[in-house]
């Protein structure tokens, strides 16, 4: 499995620092390929429209956070928030 030890505490930084319930916050990868990775954000769900934003706007932040700590590791990435 593709090493991605990066991408996980920055997503698990970053959404930690939005919810409300830190300990309810679960990042899980799952390997797609050779060198992608979905990881899988799961939060209370009270939390979840904080971690989406208006228009996807806080969600697509953190993809995108997400993708550059990828980078660092060699591995493409894709962030899902899962219910």
């Amino acid at each position: 499995m593709a090493e991605t030890t990066i991408v996980e505490n920055v997503v698990s930084y970053v959404v930690g620092h939005i919810v409300e319930d830190n300990d309810a916050v679960t990042v899980t990868p799952v390997e797609q390929g050779p060198s992608e990775v979905l990881i899988e954000v799961r939060t209370a769900k009270s939390d979840m429209g904080r971690v989406i934003g208006r228009r996807g706007r806080v969600a697509r932040a953190v993809r995108s956070v997400a993708a550059l700590a990828g980078e660092e590791e060699g591995v493409e990435t894709d962030v899902e928030f899962v219910d």
